[in-house]
């Protein structure tokens, strides 16, 4: 049976990573209010997939898991970015 190494993460690590997400939150409501014509979507997007990686790294304990985990992971956001970008192109060509 493999013995699992488990990580037990500092709580000075993990209050600076809710102090980022903290940030990014108030970014993103900020972006509402700004005006950036067409790429209020995008930045708004830009800024939420930051916080997902924030997230997935560092509270999931993803960035301590095994490659093939993490390049699953990586396909799936692939998979998603494109449903993005055709999901725009499609918007865009209406």
């Amino acid at each position: 049976m493999k013995q699992s190494n488990s990580h037990i993460s500092g709580y000075r690590e993990l209050a600076l990573i809710l102090l980022g997400l903290l940030t990014l939150t108030l970014i993103s409501v900020l972006i509402t209010e700004l005006h950036f014509g067409a790429l209020s979507v995008f930045v708004a997007l830009t800024v939420a997939s930051v916080k997902v990686f924030l997230v997935l790294l560092f509270f999931m304990h993803l960035k301590f898991e095994s490659l093939l985990l993490k390049l699953m992971v990586g396909m799936v956001f692939l998979l998603f970015t494109l449903v993005i970008i055709i999901t725009f192109i499609d918007y865009l060509f209406r």
